[in-house]
């Protein structure tokens, strides 16, 4: 397994981790997700840690917090070999406070996760959304605070925007508060807006991604054909409508590629895809996810080996879309050479 450094901090993580949203599966998109009990999450987790793979995010919110109970009790006995991320702010609860990045929530959310995970400290705490109606500060000191006090080691946020996300890393300089430093991002061949405002952002504030979905929401598995209709199994059927939008020609054209790479490479499409954005800026590790052991080792064949610059090029070509404005400028060549990315 290869390891990064995650964002500007001194921890490094795998590049593939495992995203175990489909521990539990409870509630409609959830169980789409799937519904592993505790002894596959159990075999799953020996195969992850025999590679290497030694770090699982989840969120509180995932099947109602069972996610984290069931990655609490697989990892038991061998805390000291895994490396656990999870999520707090959505809402977690029907009570005015269970939501959000205040003070009494975050505390109070912090807290469950831990007793869920069975464990005195989280290695990587994210903030599912940006909270607009509580003070920056507020939410920063909060986080401070409990790092201080030993349950949690480092900080990230997922979901925010360039402006959010600088705005918090300003706040955190001036008052001397931990920063973040990393974002849990979308990022996929046919998801590519994390590179317009997120990527530049990170290479200049030093975050990394972790990437989540990194298939575009189970497009990107090989089953999506041009011409054919949705596979049976396919878990788009439940959760479409809970997935990033993507143009139907775009995503077509980017399974073409793809499936012209395979053949060359004798790879599948999903290795492919995910060794594609391994290679990419600021990109610390990628998180896979599995229902099953066939899923998990194939994800797991994306390592190891590299695509030629020519196969990357295509790859970029296929997926490539027109930036919105003020971005465009620096896409179309007029300000190329003065680009934070590769254009």
């Amino acid at each position: 397994m290869e390891y990064r450094f995650l964002g500007a901090s001194g921890l490094k993580v795998p590049a593939l981790g495992f995203g175990v949203g489909t521990f539990g599966g409870k509630g409609p998109l959830f169980s789409a997700w799937g519904n592993t009990d505790v002894a596959q999450a159990t075999r799953l987790i020996d195969i992850c840690l025999d590679v290497g793979v030694n770090l699982f995010d989840t969120a509180d919110v995932y099947s109602d917090g069972a996610s984290e109970s069931i990655l609490g009790a697989a990892i038991k006995g061998r805390r000291d070999r895994v490396l656990l991320s999870t999520k707090v702010s959505l809402r977690a609860g029907e009570a005015p406070n269970d939501v959000g990045s205040s003070r009494h929530h975050l505390i109070g959310a912090v807290d469950k996760a831990l007793r869920r995970l069975g464990t005195d400290y989280i290695d990587l705490l994210q903030l599912h959304a940006f909270d607009a109606m509580t003070p920056v500060e507020e939410t920063l000191s909060t986080l401070d605070g409990l790092v201080r006090a030993g349950k949690l080691r480092y900080l990230g946020a997922s979901n925010f925007s360039g402006w959010q996300l600088m705005k918090s890393l300003a706040v955190a300089e001036r008052r001397g508060y931990s920063r973040y430093v990393a974002n849990q991002a979308y990022y996929s061949l046919i998801g590519r807006d994390y590179e317009w405002e997120l990527m530049p952002l990170g290479i200049d504030q030093g975050i990394g991604a972790v990437v989540w979905s990194p298939l575009g929401w189970g497009r990107l598995t090989g089953k999506l054909r041009r011409g054919q209709t949705l596979p049976e199994g396919s878990r788009l059927h439940d959760t479409a409508s809970f997935a990033p939008p993507v143009d139907e020609e775009r995503l077509y054209r980017v399974v073409d590629a793809l499936d012209a790479v395979a053949m060359e490479t004798g790879k599948s499409v999903p290795q492919i895809a995910l060794n594609w954005l391994l290679r990419r800026p600021t990109v610390s590790t990628v998180l896979i996810g599995a229902r099953n052991e066939e899923q998990l080792r194939q994800n797991l064949g994306a390592i190891g080996w590299t695509l030629t610059s020519e196969q990357l090029a295509r790859l970029d070509a296929a997926s490539a879309v027109t930036p919105p404005y003020p971005y465009y400028p620096y896409w179309n060549g007029q300000f190329a050479e003065r680009s934070p990315i590769p254009v």
